[in-house]
């Protein structure tokens, strides 16, 4: 595995060994450690983060460690941020992956083949490892497809495209009164959603990177390369995260597979509107309750 694998961490020691038990195998040559420090608020973060960081000291199979740790509690965007920044001043390209996200083994391959492939192509921002299709799959005629959508449980990209990173979105409210996102989108629903989500990241009341590099994906014009298959899953969802606290999400701990070998590519580097139509249905759709919604994605998920 000769790929840097980027791992962030923060309190979770359980959740952090699977993910160190899925790596064990592939015996990655070098490792970046992106941990952010115990929150001052908190008094059961200190030995939290202690015993998720004495993990890393326990790796076994020869390997580099870099390690960006944080001593004081930074929040999640900005150890996100302020990481990849420092791990792309560094490598290339790498592999991210978060304390709570297991990938399928054969996921590094398919990773690895499309950095190479895509390594120049300007238009592709990233690899995703998850694909959040809960409906029953059909058979491909190519191994992934392309998207809007910056799906980051677990994924890789380069530093030509991480430099596009626009944490400020300083240009979002002259592009917001230009009708930009009219044509990013085809709906007018998914256009009121992505512009109240992008209000609120702006003005800092949603502390997310994802929404961020979405929103630079975007303006740079890059794509996310998706795997016909799920290859990723979260086992993290419960009280202990900071997003993905509703253990019963569909979402939560899902199968994960892989796509044949040799993979075949697709013809060219477009979105595939089908299915991103689908995805801002059933993930981002503003008219429907989370409750709802999930009941209505079970009910995919078996037809």
């Amino acid at each position: 595995m000769d790929i840097p694998i980027v791992l962030i961490i923060y309190r979770r020691p359980d959740t952090t060994a699977q993910v160190l038990a899925a790596l064990r195998p592939l015996r990655p040559a070098r490792l970046f450690v992106v941990a952010d420090g115990p929150h001052p608020d908190r008094p059961a973060d200190q030995a939290r983060v202690t015993a998720t960081r004495d993990l890393i000291e326990r790796i076994e199979w020869p390997c580099r460690v870099d390690r960006i740790y944080a001593e004081v509690n930074m929040g999640l965007r900005r150890r996100v941020e302020s990481g990849l920044h420092a791990v792309f001043d560094q490598v290339e390209r790498a592999v991210i992956l978060e304390d709570d996200c297991i990938a399928d083994p054969h996921w590094f391959r398919f990773a690895q083949e499309l950095l190479d492939r895509y390594v120049a192509a300007p238009s592709v921002g990233l690899i995703s490892g998850m694909n959040p299709d809960l409906r029953r799959r059909r058979p491909e005629s190519a191994s992934y497809f392309f998207s809007r959508y910056t799906f980051c449980w677990g994924w890789a990209t380069w530093r030509r495209a991480w430099q596009h990173y626009d944490g400020a979105m300083a240009d979002w409210p002259q592009l917001r009164d230009s009708g930009w996102l009219e044509t990013q989108l085809r709906d007018r629903r998914a256009v009121r959603f992505w512009r109240r989500v992008f209000d609120a990241v702006y003005a800092g009341a949603v502390d997310s990177w994802a929404y961020r590099w979405t929103y630079s994906c975007w303006r740079a014009g890059m794509l996310g390369a998706v795997p016909v298959v799920n290859m990723v899953s979260n086992v993290g969802f419960g009280n202990q995260a900071t997003h993905t606290t509703a253990a019963h999400s569909p979402f939560a701990a899902r199968p994960r597979s892989a796509p044949a070998f040799p993979l075949r590519h697709p013809p060219a580097v477009v979105v595939d509107r089908r299915r991103d139509d689908y995805f801002q249905r059933t993930l981002y759709d503003p008219r429907l309750p989370t409750r709802i919604l999930w009941r209505l994605q079970r009910l995919l998920r078996r037809s």
